[in-house]
């Protein structure tokens, strides 16, 4: 007799040990809208430019590529709910600095870097405890109510910082983040989960490489790695220029370049409410299809000359984004053992992370010769490029799936 699936409300309310770890990310999410916009409002203020923002994203970025590998090897080496709870801490201390001291441009991307950082090892140590407070056939749930409650506090949240921000100064928004993260570090070291470290057979660049070898020699995990790789090549630089399309193509300015940053968010909040009852691990409908449904939206971007088409097309590209992300997410905690679980995901993170700083760059000098849409043919061209490449080297589930 089949198992009955959970429900993500189900697991809130009735695994007290998920509830917490749910209840400390929804928090620490909220607390991030606030950062993340007070950042950006701060640096911009305090430089007057363009590239001064750019910098604070530069220096969120960097810890991904500099410490993903050792992040990775300390998540698996160290109980990952200390290592929780200290990333909390420490998040706290740096969004307290910058709201005493009342910030400087030096100490803005100090805090960038730092708050990346520390992040880097909280991330991995989540999505690597997961699959420690439910069953296998509830992480899809599980993960979908995780990406969920991030990216509606993204949408609600996000206009109301710059609100705040604009009434009350930025130093309001880090106080109102530093709380979060206080709030979280509380929830999380009642979790009874994570409180041993994994057992690693190496240690050192030994340890790491076996992390690299787990992902290498797994048919279904290096295939995803190398279409993570082409997807964030198409949309570092989609998402990064969308307001030049905005603005260039569209002609709908920065008032309309909101509406379709809007029109992901709907997509990606809507996805898993509409479609989760499909979406099943390993299988390639789930993992490889979204990047054919945003390829094809890439191209229609490219083509679009009116607001009409292009926020239907980005609604689509957020449900495509969300249910691929869930799928992603949760086949990695299916197949991917608990000892090595910490360093894999910190390598996803660091290749999706390169690959987006490379699509940034090149979409921008892309932009400068030929013009935004040849960004968007390109980028749509990547991802049906990524969903060729998964498509045609894995079966659905149930046809003998590669191990």
């Amino acid at each position: 007799m089949p198992i009955e699936r959970s429900t993500a409300l189900r697991l809130i309310t009735q695994s007290p040990e998920f509830r917490r770890l749910f209840l400390a990310h929804a928090i620490s999410r909220a607390g991030d809208a606030f950062n993340t916009v007070a950042l950006i409002v701060l640096v911009f203020n305090l430089t007057g430019s363009g590239l001064g923002v750019a910098g604070t994203v530069a220096f969120e970025v960097l810890p991904v590529l500099l410490l993903g590998p050792v992040a990775g090897l300390i998540v698996d080496c160290y109980p990952r709910r200390c290592l929780m709870v200290g990333a909390d801490l420490a998040r706290a201390v740096l969004a307290l600095l910058i709201t005493v001291t009342g910030g400087s441009v030096a100490l803005a991307y100090g805090v960038a870097f730092g708050l990346a950082a520390f992040g880097q090892v909280f991330t991995p140590a989540v999505s690597a405890t997961v699959p420690d407070l439910v069953q296998r056939d509830e992480l899809v749930d599980a993960n979908a109510a995780l990406w969920t409650v991030a990216v509606v506090a993204q949408i609600v949240l996000a206009p109301l910082a710059g609100l705040l921000i604009a009434a009350y100064g930025a130093g309001f928004a880090f106080a109102l983040n530093a709380a979060s993260y206080l709030i979280s570090a509380a929830l999380l070291a009642g979790l009874r989960a994570g409180r041993t470290p994994a057992s690693i057979p190496s240690a050192g660049w030994g340890a790491v490489v076996a992390g690299v070898e787990a992902v290498r020699s797994h048919p279904l995990l290096a295939r995803l790695a190398l279409v993570q790789v082409l997807a964030a090549l198409s949309a570092g630089a989609t998402s990064g220029l969308l307001v030049v399309l905005a603005t260039e193509s569209l002609r709908v300015g920065s008032s309309g370049f909101g509406l379709l940053l809007g029109a992901i968010g709907l997509g990606a909040a809507s996805g898993p409410l509409l479609l989760r009852r499909f979406i099943q691990p390993t299988d390639r409908r789930w993992l490889f299809g979204p990047y054919a449904v945003r390829g094809g939206v890439d191209l229609a971007l490219a083509a679009a000359a009116s607001p009409l088409v292009a926020v239907p097309a980005l609604v689509l590209y957020g449900i495509g984004t969300s249910t691929g992300t869930i799928a992603y997410q949760s086949t990695l905690q299916h197949e991917v053992p608990t000892e090595v679980r910490g360093r894999t995901f910190a390598l996803y993170d660091m290749l999706w992370n390169g690959a987006r700083l490379v699509s940034l760059g090149l979409g921008g000098v892309l932009t400068d010769l030929v013009g935004i849409r040849a960004v968007y043919v390109v980028g749509g061209v990547l991802l049906l490029m990524a969903f060729t490449i998964g498509w045609s080297g894995y079966k659905l589930r149930g046809e003998s799936c590669p191990r």
